[in-house]
Order: C-alpha cells, then sequence, then structure tokens
C-alpha cells in the first residue's frame, strides 16, 4: 500500500515514513527545531551545572514563564511548571484538606488517571467522589453544566473537570462551569491536558481556582513541561508534591510559590526552557501565527470526524462548537474487528490491525465500557486530509 502523503509542514517533524500517524493527542511531536534547542540547553548544563542551575536557572525559567503567560493570558505570579497535566492535578488535590463526608465531583469523560487521584485523596480523608453521566453523543454542551449541577449537593467542596476531554474529544463549557460553581462557592480545578495551544484561552478572566495544563501536545514542546495556574487566594495552601529547601526560605525577593515549585530537587530544566523556542517556530509555521494553526488543525479535525461517520455510518456525536482538535467517533456494534478485549500494552483489536496490515497509528477506545469502543483523530500541522482518507480506506476494507 503507497503511503498517503503527510502535509507540507511535516518537514519540521522527524516522522518515520513507514508510519501514517495520526495520533498527536496522546503525547504530541516535538518538532526538529524545538529539539535542538532542547539539546543545547543541555549541553550549555552539562558544561558548569552549577553555573547553571545556581546563577542562571531562575531568570531563564522567569523567561520561558513569561512567554507562556502571553499565551494562556494570566499574571506570571500565578503560574509554576510541573512535569505534566496529571502532576498537576495531583499537586492540587495532595495539598487540599477534605473533611469525612466531603464530595469531589466530576464526569464520566474525566481522565482515568485523574479519577484514579481523585479516589485516592477521597479515600485517605473519608470524603467521596461523585461521578456524574454526561452523555455520548451529545447535543448540546449545556448538558455538561446540568449533570454537574444536578449532582452537585451542600458536601461538594471541589469540581474537578477536563477542557478538553482525552476519550470523548469535547471542549467543555468550563467558564460556564466555573461561574455556575463560584455562585455557590465552589472551586474548580480544570484538567487541561489538551488545553494550551488547542484552544485560544485568558486564564486571567476564567477565574478558576486552578488549572494544569500540557505544554506538550499542542505547544509542541519536550516531554516534562507543563503548567500549573493557582489564583492569587488559593496560593497559600498549594505545595509541590515533593518538599525541598525553599520550604524554609527566607527569601523575599521572589514569591514563595515560585520558589517552591521552581526547585524541588535536582531535575533537567531543557523541556521547559525549550518553550520559548516552541512558541517561536509554531508562531511561525504558518500564516496568523498560532491563533492560525489552531483554525488549520481544528477544520482538518472537523473534515476527518465528517469523513469518518460517512464511512462508519454514524450520526455526528456532537456539535462542532465542542470540537477543537480532537473528535471522537463511536465505532458501531455490528462493525467492530473481530479479535481478543484486550491485547498487549492494552491495545484494542482495530488499533492493532491498522498499524500491523496499513501503518496506521491512530487511536481507538474502550468507552465508557468495553462494550463501546470510540476511533479518534487528533491532527498537527503535519497531518493532511489525504492521510485521513487513507484511514477510512482501511477501515472500509476491515
Amino acid at each position: 500500500m503507497t503511503k498517503p502523503a503527510p502535509s507540507p509542514y511535516a518537514v519540521h517533524w522527524d516522522l518515520d515514513p513507514e508510519i501514517v500517524f495520526l495520533n498527536h493527542g496522546s503525547f504530541g511531536l516535538c518538532p526538529r527545531v524545538v529539539i535542538a534547542a532542547q539539546r543545547a540547553i543541555q549541553d550549555e548544563l552539562e558544561r558548569e551545572p552549577v553555573r547553571f542551575l545556581h546563577r542562571q536557572l531562575e531568570p531563564r525559567l522567569d523567561a520561558a514563564r513569561e512567554a507562556l503567560c502571553e499565551v494562556v493570558d494570566c499574571d506570571p505570579q500565578d503560574l509554576v511548571f510541573v512535569r505534566n497535566a496529571t502532576e498537576g492535578v495531583n499537586t492540587v488535590l495532595r495539598s487540599l484538606q477534605f473533611e469525612p463526608g466531603d464530595e469531589l465531583l466530576t464526569i464520566d469523560h474525566e481522565y482515568n488517571a485523574t479519577q484514579n487521584a481523585m479516589r485516592f485523596c477521597a479515600e485517605r480523608s473519608g470524603a467521596r467522589v461523585v461521578v456524574a453521566n454526561v452523555p455520548f453523543p451529545i447535543l448540546d454542551p449545556r448538558q455538561v453544566t446540568d449533570a454537574l449541577l444536578a449532582a452537585a449537593t451542600p458536601r461538594t467542596k471541589l469540581v474537578v473537570i477536563d477542557h478538553v476531554t482525552s476519550p470523548t474529544g469535547l471542549v467543555l463549557p468550563i467558564a460556564d462551569i466555573v461561574r455556575a460553581f463560584e455562585s455557590r462557592g465552589v472551586d474548580t480545578l480544570i484538567d487541561g491536558a489538551h488545553g494550551p495551544g488547542m484552544i485560544a484561552m485568558s486564564l486571567r478572566t476564567l477565574g478558576a481556582a486552578y488549572y494544569t495544563g500540557n505544554c506538550h501536545k499542542w505547544l509542541c514542546t519536550p516531554k516534562g513541561s507543563a503548567l500549573l495556574f493557582v489564583r492569587k487566594d488559593r496560593q497559600a495552601q498549594i505545595r509541590p508534591l515533593a518538599i525541598s529547601h525553599a520550604a524554609n526560605t527566607t527569601r523575599t525577593d521572589r514569591p514563595f510559590f515560585w520558589q517552591e515549585f521552581d526547585w524541588t530537587g535536582t531535575f533537567d530544566p531543557s523541556p521547559v526552557l525549550a518553550i520559548p523556542a516552541a512558541l517561536g517556530f509554531l508562531r511561525g509555521l504558518m500564516p496568523g501565527g498560532l491563533e492560525g494553526l489552531q483554525h488549520h488543525n481544528r477544520a482538518l479535525a472537523l473534515a476527518a470526524r465528517r469523513l469518518l461517520c460517512r464511512t462508519l455510518d454514524v450520526e455526528t456525536p456532537a456539535p462542532e462548537s465542542m470540537i477543537g482538535c480532537l473528535a471522537s467517533v463511536p465505532l458501531k456494534k455490528d462493525r467492530m474487528l473481530a479479535g481478543p478485549a484486550i491485547l498487549p500494552l492494552g491495545l484494542d483489536p482495530l488499533h492493532h490491525a491498522l498499524m500491523q496490515h496499513h501503518g496506521i497509528e491512530v487511536p481507538v477506545m474502550n468507552w465508557p465500557s468495553p462494550a463501546v469502543r470510540l476511533i479518534r483523530v487528533a491532527p498537527q500541522a503535519y497531518n493532511s486530509i489525504e492521510q485521513y482518507e487513507a484511514l477510512c480506506a482501511a477501515l472500509r476494507a476491515f
């Protein structure tokens, strides 16, 4: 089978030419120029680590922080770095104090790792996790807010909600959710694993108490770079997972919030310090800068979703207003590829077969149960519509 050509923009990534890679959403993919910038930082670090880490690190972290704050629109004093959104979620949950009977509220579309962290923290304190059911297919974003409000009680202490759901690829109405629960005196933690770079946002105006998001996905930074935003009135209670030297600092020249998170022990800061290089690359990639890239990727996601729905003979499962650069389509039960329910590494049989027989890397997920399966597209600039046409041809072959 002749592989369909990727987008002309693919020259900036070191993609495997034997693979049709349609899964940017899982781990992201770092452009060649950003990898080079990271390696230059690592080389500089290893030439003189004391100079780099003791004398130069703080101002360089500040420069990366300011560059990122321009994208997510927040005060730099409200933002620190973590390795990934899962770490950010855990940081907030394990910093907060819950009492027996307290309720942590989320929806059934929430990322599994986040739900596990919620259950872990709830079980230790006698609190409990309440999971509201949100339909998929879905007709209107208000169904998400309504489901959460219907499941809330006077015991609800925290709402944890995705910005963009991982299994179903839905952009959730987080501004409405934050406002609705703020009026009830309930804080919101936004799991924005897919938010930065996919969707234009302003954390300054959103008003959420907590927001964490990955940079390595849609901002194409190296793995190990993510943000944690904490509203000023909540910063005193949020501590890093690793307590280190700054816990008893007497310095007053930098915010304590920064000091604790900027140094939790010896680490490789190159993923974070490469953020400005990634932002510079994305802004110059195509007309319109980062906003132009977001529009391009969303248009490709919608086009790919239309192709899949026609091929699989299913109705569009969500309104276009709820789609960013991720889109999931359900597989009909009578069209599922036969095979074992679980393969090595947890791969779905169709996921495995598409790679084995067609060299197509695209996620197929069991959600919300093994009886229901979704196929998800996640276009980045290096993808082309011809690659999604090849995916549809492979599905028809099965």
